[in-house]
């Protein structure tokens, strides 16, 4: 057994920072957090000071590397996105498919089922559509959205018993309380997203096993006084976890920072990027659906928009939003971690992900004191 040695940083472990600290890794596993002057012998890796922390969980990722899953839903996609992510701290992530046909639903579930065996930086499957609300669509295309039948839910349940994880964004007007309670009780992670519910219905599926909301406040019923839609029924619900787009573009800071303040329970607010294939790459634009998406420069960061300005996912990186949360949001650094690392890991169960623990993995991302990533690892080796 090589142990791995890694000193020089201020080790974040998911609660906590540790200071003249060494992180030791053996068989791509966490050891131990142990002091500097008592270290085992092993492989030494040493940086000039800077922050190590467990790598970066991304739930929600389109594209990146130059490549949109949706153009083609294969291993090699899955792969290349990956890639293309992980300079800015990801070491897992769920490659997204938006709104498609059945056929480009069967194809990215078949490159999934490939893709979690492997140490790539692949951790499941999200699939953001078909089940979403026309009047909530976004980006998507609307006239391939339909409501969830029988036969979906076997599909689901299906694949996510070859997959292992596998996050289903879903409108509440388009999924039953019933059909979330099955895939629920199955393991699936279902999303209310893409609604134009009322606060009941989105309760209602809560309470039959809906763990989270996608991209809260966009493409959703909103928040009003006396109809709270489903941005007021997943602040207020203590379990339910909330992915938000922290760019400077989908959502304002100051209704950021009013939904942090008022998440209270287990379920917390969480980053996702809802990244493009731009992110990682020196494209512009790109196609989606037919439509061409190009990239607006201005702001925290670049935008993404369609030909009528509707935004078409994003095109920052994790490492980013962290930097966007510290900055804008408010936020204790070690919040901020948490909300790229502890909190999605939590919200999809994957357990030995998001801190550095014993027995976690140890997929390592250092950052300098400006929040730039330097480094990342996966299972201990440099990625």
């Amino acid at each position: 057994m090589v142990r791995k040695i890694f000193s020089g940083a201020r080790i974040f472990d998911g609660q906590r920072f540790h200071d003249d600290k060494a992180l030791i890794v053996s068989d791509g596993r966490v050891e131990s957090i142990a002091s500097t002057s008592e270290l085992p012998e092993g492989e030494h890796t040493r940086f000039e000071g800077g922050v190590l922390s467990a790598g970066f969980i991304d739930a929600q990722v389109n594209g990146g590397g130059g490549r949109m899953l949706n153009d083609e839903p294969s291993a090699a996609s899955m792969y290349m996105i990956a890639d293309g992510h992980r300079p800015y701290g990801t070491t897992a992530l769920l490659p997204t498919l938006i709104t498609d046909t059945a056929d480009a639903t069967a194809a990215a579930i078949e490159a999934a089922k490939e893709t979690v065996k492997t140490n790539r930086g692949v951790a499941g499957l999200h699939l953001e559509g078909p089940h979403l609300a026309p009047a909530r669509k976004g980006a998507h295309l609307a006239e391939l959205m339909r409501p969830v039948e029988d036969k979906d839910v076997k599909a689901f349940i299906a694949a996510k018993e070859a997959i292992g994880t596998l996050l289903v964004t879903m409108a509440a007007e388009q999924v039953t309380a019933k059909q979330v309670r099955e895939l629920s009780e199955a393991g699936v992670t279902v999303s209310i997203g893409h609604s134009d519910c009322t606060s009941e219905a989105a309760e209602a599926r809560f309470d039959a096993g809906a763990r989270g909301v996608t991209h809260l406040f966009n493409a959703m019923s909103q928040l009003g006084h006396r109809s709270p839609g489903l941005v007021g029924a997943a602040i207020d619900h203590p379990s339910v976890w909330c992915g938000i787009i922290a760019d400077g573009h989908h959502v304002d800071q100051k209704a950021l920072r009013t939904a942090l303040r008022a998440k209270r329970g287990e379920g917390k607010l969480f980053f996702v990027t809802d990244a493009m294939s731009l992110v990682g790459s020196e494209q512009v634009s790109f196609t989606l659906n037919g439509r061409t998406v190009r990239r607006e420069r201005g702001g925290f960061c670049s935008k993404l928009v369609l030909s009528d300005g509707t935004l078409a996912g994003s095109d920052v990186d994790m490492a980013s939003t962290i930097r966007y949360g510290v900055t804008y949001l408010e936020l204790p650094l070690a919040e901020a971690l948490r909300m790229a690392t502890l909190y999605p890991a939590r919200f999809l169960r994957l357990e030995d992900h998001g801190h550095l623990s014993p027995g976690a993995r140890a997929d390592l991302v250092h950052l300098t004191d400006a929040l730039k990533v330097t480094r990342t690892f996966i299972s201990g080796e440099a990625a």
